[in-house]
């Protein structure tokens, strides 16, 4: 797999481990973060060795503490808008991919980091986890998708208030909103998270997908997810894996999926 300047990766097992790696600037993304993080997710969904992806950030402080500021500050309106475009178009990357992608948040996920961590699948997160929104502050607001995947995982109630006073909030209160599935002690977070990504791969590949697929149609825009559910039901029951996974049911035995 090719070298990166800002992001770590290791391929172990099928399951990817990608490390944000500017731990003097807290993980902070810049054009350069963002353009790799686009290549990476680039190869997850081309190369069948990865069965999953997790992301997390370099050392015990910082998943991402947001974006990289220096690089947006005297920006005209054009200028900004193709900006943001550039973080959307990679993390939406991220939200589609058919193979599953988890956000291992180990301590501040703020701003982009917060966005970054919404457009996985799912999140664990460590004890020392922060999560917040504070654009408003900059006089900002949410640039890679914040304000659209925040309200679509906590509802529009608290969403807006977190967006408009900038707060932050702790792992606990993330997980009782909804913002993360599972809390746990930092030395068990990348050990939870591959557990979590290995359950998964064991599962039929395409029907994995097809649920990734499914579920966000209901968020797009001129598209009905229940046409789209029965549409890719139809497709996963022409699948040999679907014959095999009946086929394991009935003789009461673990299934070998091949993703075809």
């Amino acid at each position: 797999m090719k070298q990166f300047t800002t992001l770590l990766t290791e391929l172990t097992d099928g399951i990817l481990l990608i490390t944000i790696n500017r731990e003097d600037k807290l993980n902070a993304l810049n054009k350069t973060v963002i353009a790799e993080l686009g290549e990476v997710v680039d190869e997850i969904y081309n190369n069948p060795a990865i069965k999953g992806a997790i992301i997390t950030g370099k050392g015990s402080k910082s998943f991402v503490a947001g974006a990289d500021i220096t690089e947006f500050k005297g920006m005209n309106s054009e200028q900004g808008k193709e900006f943001a475009k550039r973080g959307h178009a990679v993390f939406n990357k991220i939200e589609m991919s058919p193979k599953p992608i988890v956000a291992a948040v180990n301590g501040f996920a703020l701003g982009g980091g917060c966005e970054l961590a919404m457009a996985c699948h799912l999140r664990i997160a460590s004890e020392n986890a922060k999560f917040g929104q504070p654009e408003v502050k900059l006089g900002l607001i949410p640039g890679y998708g914040g304000t659209q995947r925040l309200t679509q995982l906590i509802g529009k109630g608290k969403a807006l208030e977190l967006l408009m006073t900038g707060d932050t909030i702790d792992a606990a209160c993330a997980e009782k909103l909804g913002l993360v599935n599972d809390v746990v002690q930092t030395v068990e977070l990348l050990d939870v998270s591959k557990a979590l990504i290995s359950k998964i791969a064991s599962m039929a590949p395409i029907a994995v997908a097809e649920v990734i697929q499914s579920v966000y149609a209901h968020f797009k825009d001129g598209i009905d997810g229940f046409d789209i559910e029965t549409e890719l039901f139809g497709k996963c029951v022409a699948t040999e894996d679907f014959v095999e996974g009946t086929n394991a049911f009935m003789e009461k035995r673990k299934a070998r999926f091949t993703g075809k």
